[in-house]
């Protein structure tokens, strides 16, 4: 869970306790939801006079040392917020030129998790070499902390963030809470489907799942079926899932999605194999999206998504997914939504949906 996209800098020591309390009782941390991270506007305004970073005296008053005490009692890590420039993005002190210092820190207060973001970053300075630096001061921390650089595509990080150590990074901008963002995120990333893979991962960005229109991402909302289309998306992507929504007003439709165990088994299938995007089809497209995804144990997912404005019908064709008429095989098919069995299906698999609708299903050989 991350706080930036429901509260942005609003956020304070109760607040991010009453999180932790809920990840940890409410079935997230069960599902997989293990990490809570304090984004942008923990920070003073300005560092001490010996140079180091302080949590704000207001928001929370008993340092931010407390607040991973209580974030790892509740049986979470914790994550914290910086950035690579000389201010973070919200105007706060930034880490450059900090980082062995800042490094140190982070470890001695508990931290598990930096996200690391670009923002006001100094023209004469190197962006890789920015980030391979905050690398190497983690690594010397004494910690073992998750690195995730948060660069939003800048500085052609997908070349190069893997071997600077990073464990995910982003790949895009920011995104907001509405189906049109979704879409962008979604289309976006399918060129560089192969990006994720053991060690480090692709971030497409936070899961809107749940937000309904409010906090500071807000731009409209989504209905249940498109946030389950967006969550479906990210799954099939084998990238990070992060909650971004005020935990205490997702409602049951929504904490429905955020928990399918048959959908996050996609995401977190341990070979982490990037799907295929079927477009030899004339039916499939980058607005009428196929993805088969192969999983461990010999099984496979294939993935149906209507990001047009318009209802209509998708059609997988097996030959071109590997699985030709002529082998006398064909995929049984579950829906990993509604469990239900669809059967065995040869040759081809068609499926109706509404507009920004999904269908998700694991699929085996017979």
């Amino acid at each position: 869970w991350n706080s930036w996209n429901t509260f942005g800098t609003d956020i304070s020591e109760s607040l991010i306790c009453r999180m932790a309390d809920i990840l940890a009782s409410e079935g997230y941390l069960e599902a997989g939801y293990d990490t809570l991270v304090v984004d942008d506007g923990w920070q003073s305004a300005a560092r001490t006079a010996d140079g180091h970073l302080s949590a704000d005296p207001v928001k929370f008053p008993r340092g931010m040392k407390a607040v991973a005490d209580y974030v790892h009692g509740r049986g979470l890590k914790f994550g914290i917020y910086s950035a690579a420039g000389v201010e973070t993005c919200a105007g706060y002190p930034g880490s450059f030129g900090h980082e062995f210092t800042d490094a140190r820190d982070f470890a001695a207060w508990g931290v598990d998790y930096l996200k690391y973001d670009l923002c006001h970053f100094p023209g004469s300075g190197n962006i890789q070499s920015a980030y391979l630096t905050m690398s190497m001061a983690l690594k010397c921390s004494g910690r073992d902390i998750v690195y995730s650089g948060a660069t939003c595509g800048e500085g052609d990080a997908k070349l190069w963030m893997r071997s600077v150590g990073a464990h995910l990074y982003r790949t895009t901008g920011d995104i907001q809470d509405s189906f049109a963002s979704v879409k962008r995120h979604a289309v976006f990333s399918l060129d560089d489907l192969g990006l994720s893979a053991p060690g480090c991962f692709a971030d497409p960005d936070m899961l809107v799942v749940g937000m309904r229109g409010k906090g500071y991402a807000a731009d409209g909302g989504c209905t249940a079926e498109e946030y389950l289309t967006h969550f479906g998306i990210w799954c099939m992507y084998s990238v990070p899932l992060m909650i971004g929504a005020d935990l205490r007003a997702i409602d049951a439709d929504c904490k429905k999605i955020l928990l399918n165990k048959n959908l996050i088994a996609i995401d977190q299938d341990e070979e982490c194999r990037p799907p295929y995007f079927e477009k030899r089809s004339r039916y499939s497209n980058k607005e009428k999206l196929i993805l088969l995804k192969i999983l461990e144990g010999n099984r496979f997912a294939i993935g149906f998504f209507n990001l047009t404005d318009n209802d209509g019908a998708l059609h997988a064709y097996f030959s071109d997914m590997g699985l030709p008429v002529y082998s006398g095989r064909g995929f049984r098919l579950k829906d990993l939504v509604t469990g239900e069995d669809v059967g065995v299906h040869r040759d081809f698999f068609s499926v109706r949906l509404n507009r920004h609708a999904c269908k998700i299903y694991l699929a085996t050989v017979e």
